[in-house]
């Protein structure tokens, strides 16, 4: 469908860009998954409703492009089970303490000039970059 990867880059990114402001118009919040996530779990919060068809379109959403390719748009993971529920779990550590996560801090947060988004995402870039270093020359 889309021949280079730089156009899917900027597909994506729109998409995702239209969908924060969508529901920032639309319900007045942010679109920080783990936020939404988190409202989903005990205790239940009244507006389970739209948390509930957010995370069901992001998962809907490469099934769907799949459909429309013929083929598997995201592909199986490179880590095995154990691996992705360590890395789940330290991810869900890492927005506790950061009170947020990469697409509120990083798509949304920045989006409003909020300073501790600013520092949030500087943080998180670091740590990424760190983490692909030490994976890639030091373990791997």
């Amino acid at each position: 469908m889309f021949p280079t990867l730089w156009l899917q880059a900027l597909f994506g990114g729109a998409l995702i860009g239209g969908a924060a402001v969508l529901l920032m118009l639309g319900l007045g919040r942010i679109a920080g998954i783990s936020g939404i996530v988190g409202g989903l779990l005990p205790p239940a919060v009244p507006d389970w409703r739209w948390r509930l068809c957010f995370i069901a379109g992001l998962l809907a959403g490469p099934a769907v492009v799949g459909l429309v390719l013929g083929r598997d748009p995201v592909g199986m993971p490179a880590a095995g089970l154990p691996v992705l529920v360590a890395a789940g779990l330290l991810v869900g550590l890492g927005t506790g303490l950061g009170s947020g996560c990469t697409s509120g801090h990083g798509v949304c947060g920045l989006a409003r000039l909020s300073p501790r988004s600013i520092a949030a995402t500087g943080v998180f870039m670091l740590a990424g970059g760190a983490m692909v270093f030490v994976v890639r020359h030091l373990v791997g």
